[in-house]
């Protein structure tokens, strides 16, 4: 920030403390694309490409592939990158406040249309369905094409985060290689193999998933899609090698698709090669239903080193805004349990509805789906708007739910809650990293708080579309003045009064009615908001975003070991991580003054370079209720500690009781003792004998298969 910049921010901040004048002040917007661990501060804009804009006509499909009226929602309606990038130039998305787009896979897919039963005249239209993962979607355009988007989105300090599905290839039959493509996989256009006939064991050939149980969920076909076996060494070579090649055009982010159903190890290493060669944001999709809370996605959120699409909170949102079916109790309590359950909350991303869910608008009132957005962009998480909500889009379902983009109106309610709001999260640092708090609530109003040190965002939402409240006895970390809704009135809110003690002069909260109070200070002590990547090694250079930290250089400690100052700015330091004992470290910042930071914890410091290894135990009899995990020297595998161990470990599809398998994120080229124990309940059962040893493969996977020792 310049000097004359901050004397004025001084002088405002003076004058309204003084004069009563009102808030907010608005400190120096980062829009740098530069930062691409750290997305808190971004808004992103999820496009299915085939369906947002056709801009060049001429890389349309033909034939049966098309429908050039978009009514047959199966076939491709010609949506492309030029499409996308007509509409960051012409200021559609950038008026918005759209910080990132998140677009479909854009690899090479088949070509066939699948008229059977199942998927009836489907193309793939939508990305998931690869082919060459090395080569581009030619209906989308080409690498010239793709590389004109990331230009062009990062002229207009716009992230791109590509859709990415390592789990399968396309539809396949295990008897009839006729079947639309086969699934066959090529490696820029050189075919390896495809799903029957599969001699080098690329696949897995388990049948499809019944999602009884975590295991069958990963092993087994997901709707009959060609399963890919990353425990295959070409398979894991080859995707290792296509994101690089993704990475190198100069993506700044992956959602990664359907990481339910890949083995935890294998995406823990694949995320290592990711953060070695060019660290980016990475969040993946695992779905939850309505009210469902999975300890295994927990689990993978804290562990994995990627984030998560929060469909804890997606759902929620539903019910109370969309569905009626939970009061604003319900929110409340959704955001205290998923702050103590996600270590990295700030890097969940959060959303109201996307391709595979129903669209948030049901056709009736639009209130509903304003007050979603504004409570989704002023929440925790990294916000993620779904290509037409901000038109009022309707459709349940796949594919009803990704039809056409209907029109780009900048004058809807909706996109101009978009354009209002999203810009706070890069100036308002309460809106970006602040801690919730609930300052108001009955059935219909929640009122709640963001605060990050001085910084603080009030915001007052009631869903009760035909009463409006009384609301007495509100107090705020806000300091002593008038404050004017950010929204300018645009879902009818009104100015408050609060006093010196906090207290809020008492208001009526209308039908219907959102409104957001916010200060901003320009004088912050030492304070962490975001880390990334939350996974890393030593020697590795990870990023600390906040306020407060001078321009000075200090110190940055994990733990108590100091690392290595690459920069330092008031906002943003970047250190490199020491050699330190691998495991959990709670990471500290002291300014050149002396001032200390807050702890930001859970930062995991790998061994080394990873590769996946299964691990396998023969004759491992058990009783009921106990189950077996895997524990080792090494902290990948909980350094011996039994609360740390890894498991329950699987039985049921690549091996069946009593044999015990499970893929294991492991330092590369390490030889690592291991046993497995026996847990029921807090009873534990060590193997005897000796420790097993493994030297783990250097690159590539590994397997090792050892006896159960009584």
């Amino acid at each position: 920030m310049k000097k004359t910049f901050k004397l004025l921010l001084v002088l405002v901040l003076s004058l309204t403390l003084v004069f009563g004048l009102t808030a907010p002040i608005q400190a120096s917007p980062d829009t740098s694309v530069s930062n691409a661990v750290n997305y808190s501060t971004d808004v992103i804009y999820q496009i299915v490409t085939d369906r947002f804009l056709d801009d060049n006509t001429s890389n349309n499909p033909t034939g049966d592939l098309y429908d050039s009226t978009h009514t047959s929602l199966k076939k491709y309606f010609g949506g492309d990158w030029q499409g996308i990038i007509n509409k960051i130039n012409d200021g559609y998305l950038t008026d918005m406040g759209v910080t990132a787009i998140w677009i479909s896979q854009p690899v090479e897919n088949i070509y066939a249309v699948l008229s059977d039963s199942t998927f009836g005249g489907s193309t793939s239209y939508h990305g998931y369905w690869s082919r060459d993962f090395k080569k581009t979607n030619p209906y989308f355009g080409s690498f010239t094409d793709f590389q004109n988007l990331i230009n062009t989105a990062h002229a207009h300090n716009i992230k791109v985060i590509i859709d990415f599905a390592p789990n399968h290839t396309s539809p396949a039959s295990e008897t009839d290689s006729t079947y639309a493509e086969n699934g066959k996989l090529y490696d820029n256009g050189t075919l390896l193999g495809g799903y029957t006939n599969d001699t080098n064991g690329y696949f897995h050939h388990y049948g499809g998933t019944d999602f009884s149980s975590y295991e069958d969920g990963i092993y087994r076909n997901l709707y009959d899609l060609a399963d890919l076996d990353q425990q295959n060494s070409t398979i894991d070579s080859y995707l290792k090698a296509v994101i690089k090649l993704w990475l190198d055009k100069g993506i700044d982010g992956i959602r990664l698709d359907a990481v339910k159903h890949i083995p935890f190890g294998w995406q823990k290493n694949f995320m290592d090669t990711i953060l070695s060669y060019r660290p980016v944001f990475t969040f993946g999709e695992w779905f939850l239903g309505t009210n469902e809370v999975d300890s295994n996605n927990t689990y993978f959120a804290n562990e994995s080193g990627m984030s998560l699409l929060d469909f804890r909170f997606a759902q929620k949102v539903r019910q109370v805004f969309r569905d009626n079916t939970d009061t604003m109790y319900g929110l409340d309590s959704m955001i205290q349990s998923t702050t103590a359950d996600y270590n990295f909350i700030n890097d969940m991303v959060t959303f109201i509805d996307n391709h595979d869910m129903d669209r948030f608008y049901t056709g009736s009132s639009t209130r509903p789906v304003e007050q979603a957005l504004a409570f989704t962009l002023t929440s925790r998480g990294v916000p993620a708007i779904y290509y037409g909500t901000e038109q009022y889009m309707t459709g349940n379902g796949d594919p009803y739910n990704r039809a056409m983009m209907t029109s780009f109106s900048t004058t809807t309610t909706a996109y101009n809650v978009i354009k209002e709001l999203a810009p706070l999260r890069k100036s308002n640092p309460a809106i970006a990293y602040g801690t919730t708090i609930q300052r108001w609530l009955n059935n219909d109003v929640y009122i709640y708080e963001r605060q990050f040190g001085n910084n603080v965002a009030l915001i007052a939402i009631n869903r009760n579309l035909s009463t409006s409240y009384n609301i007495t006895g509100l107090y705020t970390a806000l300091p002593a003045g008038t404050y004017t809704d950010v929204l300018g009135g645009l879902l009818n809110g009104n100015n408050i009064s609060v006093a010196s003690d906090g207290s809020v002069t008492p208001f009526t909260l209308g039908v219907g009615e959102v409104a957001v109070w916010q200060y901003v200070s320009s004088s912050n002590s030492p304070l962490i908001g975001h880390i990334g990547p939350t996974m890393t090694k030593a020697g590795q250079t990870i990023t600390i975003d906040g306020r407060g930290f001078g321009t000075t250089a200090g110190q940055v400690l994990f733990g108590t070991t100091a690392g290595t100052i690459v920069s330092w700015e008031d906002t943003e330091v970047k250190v490199k991580v020491p050699s330190v004992t691998p495991g959990k470290y709670n990471i500290t910042l002291k300014t050149s003054s002396g001032a200390t930071s807050n702890t930001y914890n859970n930062i995991n410091v790998l061994t080394g370079n990873q590769v996946c290894v299964r691990f396998v135990v023969n004759n491992a009899s058990t009783v009921y209720g106990e189950n077996v995990y895997l524990t080792g020297n090494v902290a990948e595998l909980g350094s011996w500690d039994t609360s740390k161990a890894i498991g329950p470990i699987f039985n049921q599809v690549v091996y069946q009781y009593p044999m015990w398998y499970y893929d294991v994120s492991v330092p590369a080229g390490t030889t690592i003792q291991f046993k497995f124990i026996k847990k029921n309940g807090s009873t534990i059962t060590w193997e005897g004998g000796s420790n097993h040893t493994y030297t783990v493969p250097s690159t590539g996977t590994g397997t090792v298969i050892v006896n159960w020792q009584p």
